[in-house]
């Protein structure tokens, strides 16, 4: 009997120490999957970006107009590739899949290595926290995908059954 089980880790971060950012500030976030089951498995992780009315500053430091923000920006690494975006509430909800499938014991790379907080105007979110979260995802690739040729169509093609199965339930992908 096979078993799909991921750890989720994000070792550089330390939210403790991130209480107080400033416009612009780079902090470390950097998540990967670990697959700790004995199944081989199709990887995707889910970011959940806050999203905010805010005044924001040009690198000039011009001052733009008020508009709906993703207050946090990073660069994905060529090892995922962006499935989904959707708003979700007060969150830009991305779904990214693993363009390799995973080997027991193996790592993904990370999906990026750093958030930047965006320039917005001081003053606007002084006393609101601010959440980032980050989910993981697995399915086993035997059986699981389609007739497709590559990793990445068979990935696209598990997640949309798993998504379809998992519609209503706890656990099931943010919707």
């Amino acid at each position: 009997m096979g078993k799909v089980d991921i750890e989720l880790d994000e070792p550089g971060w330390k939210p403790e120490e991130n209480t107080k950012i400033v416009p612009t500030q780079v902090i470390k976030k950097d998540p990967y999957v670990k697959n700790v089951g004995v199944n081989e498995a199709f990887v995707y992780l889910e970011v959940s970006v806050p999203v905010s009315e805010v005044i924001t500053a040009a690198q000039d430091g011009t001052r733009n107009a008020l508009a709906k923000t993703e207050l946090f920006s990073y660069a994905k690494n060529n090892d995922w590739t962006q499935l989904e975006k959707k708003e979700i509430g007060q969150n830009m909800v991305y779904t990214y899949a693993y363009n390799h499938i995973l080997n027991p014991g193996e790592k993904t790379t990370t999906l990026f290595d750093t958030v930047t907080f965006a320039n917005i105007i001081e003053g606007q979110l002084d006393t609101q926290q601010l959440d980032m979260p980050v989910r993981a995802y697995a399915i086993q690739s035997m059986n699981t995908g389609d007739d497709s040729t590559t990793v990445l169509e068979q990935a696209k093609a598990a997640y949309q059954k798993y998504v379809n199965q998992n519609k209503g339930q706890a656990g099931g992908v943010t919707r």
